[in-house]
Formats: structure tokens, sequence, C-alpha cells
């Protein structure tokens, strides 16, 4: 799907006509198929090491692709309590959609993870992040989505993430367990900034929707199948956080 496409696809869920672009999120759906954008499940070794932490909640911030598939496997985790679609990478001025779609901002459409590191830790959300939530090997683009906005990236809270991150990207490079370099960015967070309203979501409040359907659904059954210990069916809804 090319960039203007979805960008067009957007402006119209932002009036709230979902019915009005119906035919053409089904042309953009048959053009996915064609081009094979849904993404297979790669299975992984987990992280030689992994963050240590006594703290009740912790945070973590991915970048792989539309926020909207990232969000849903996040919020179908155990132990995650909260998954929330936005941008970092660059300034606050610039963290809009319509800003960002331009893909001269710095930003990347990121969800950031609230999680109970007594349930779920750093480590193992880094594995499901690269396992099934998005393809690291695809350089500034996902699927059928396009530009540095979509790119991969890990934004780490401490230097205790980023030393976990990094020796986890050379770890599945050495292992080659890709066909290809991982070209995740690993780079510390700087800033965090909450998408729009009608994007929070969108994976649950959207299950028919082309897109979803073609792209997205897949990463949430593959969760199922490759982490079935860590998959919960009920997921961690924006709308229903606590706080």
């Amino acid at each position: 799907m090319s960039k203007t496409s979805r960008s067009n696809l957007r402006r119209n869920l932002t009036g709230g006509v979902l019915g009005a672009f119906a035919l053409t999120a089904l042309i953009i759906a048959v053009t996915a198929v064609r081009a094979g954008a849904a993404e297979e499940a790669v299975v992984i070794p987990p992280p030689s090491i992994d963050e240590t932490t006594s703290a009740k909640t912790e945070k973590a911030v991915f970048a792989g692709g539309c926020f909207w598939g990232v969000q849903g496997v996040f919020q179908h985790v155990k132990g995650v309590t909260n998954a929330v679609s936005g941008y970092s990478g660059g300034a606050k001025e610039t963290a809009s959609y319509e800003t960002v779609s331009g893909g001269k901002t710095g930003h990347a459409e990121a969800v950031e993870v609230t999680y109970d590191p007594s349930q779920v830790s750093y480590g193992q959300l880094l594995q499901i992040f690269f396992s099934v939530a998005h393809n690291p090997t695809q350089l500034n683009y996902q699927g059928p989505d396009h530009g540095t906005q979509y790119r991969s990236a890990i934004f780490t809270l401490s230097p205790e993430q980023k030393k976990v991150a990094d020796a986890y990207v050379a770890q599945l490079d050495k292992a080659k367990v890709f066909p290809d370099k991982v070209v995740t960015e690993v780079a510390d967070l700087k800033g965090f900034y909450t998408a729009e309203a009608y994007h929070q979501d969108f994976l649950t409040l959207n299950p028919d929707y082309p897109y979803i359907v073609y792209n997205d659904l897949p990463k949430i059954e593959n969760l199922k199948t490759v982490f079935p210990k860590t998959y919960r069916d009920k997921p961690a809804l924006v709308s229903q956080a606590k706080g």
C-alpha cells in the first residue's frame, strides 16, 4: 500500500467516515494480498541477557511499522497493563499524524508498553517484538507501508534496556535466525507523544477493517501460536486503562 493511499484512509477516519472509503479499502486489501504483505512469525531464541528490576511497573517503547498492529500484539501479552500508540524520535511540535506521515519529522509510529516485570520481562517483550510484531530486517518500511516513520526501532528508557536490546540484536544476527541482517535502530528515548484518539485500540475496535484483517490479525494469531503461555485473549485496552 502506498503512503498516499494509507494517508487518505486515515484522513477519512479523522472525520469518522468508515463507510465512505470501503471500496478504496477493499482495493488496498487486494493489493496487499497480491504483494504478500502479511508476515509469518519467525521462531527465535530468547535474549541471552535480560533486564533485572524490582519495580512493580516498567515501560518500554517499540516501533515496528503501523502502530495499529504493534499495539494490538502487546495488548494481548500477559503482564502488559497498557499499550499506547504514539510517536517517538522527533520533536513534540511535530508529533501529529498528518505531520509524521510526511516522513521528515524524525518520528516513528511507536507504542509505549506498560508492563509488570514479575509477569513478563523486558527480554520477553523484545522476543515478541522481533518474532511476531514486525519484520526487523525491513529498512524504513513494514509490508505495504514505506517511509522512515515506519522504521524498526527500540527506544530505550535506561542504560540497562539499551544494553539488553543491543546485545539481542547482535545475538540474533550472529545466530542468523533471519535471512537478512536486523536493521532495528536502538536509541535512547527522548520523548513519547500519544497519538490521536482514533488510533487507540484500532485493531480491537475495527477487526473487519481490510488493512487489519490482512496485515495485523495474523500477528495476533502468531502470538497465540508461538507464545501460548504469554498470550491472553482479552486485550489490555487504552480505553479501559486505570489512571
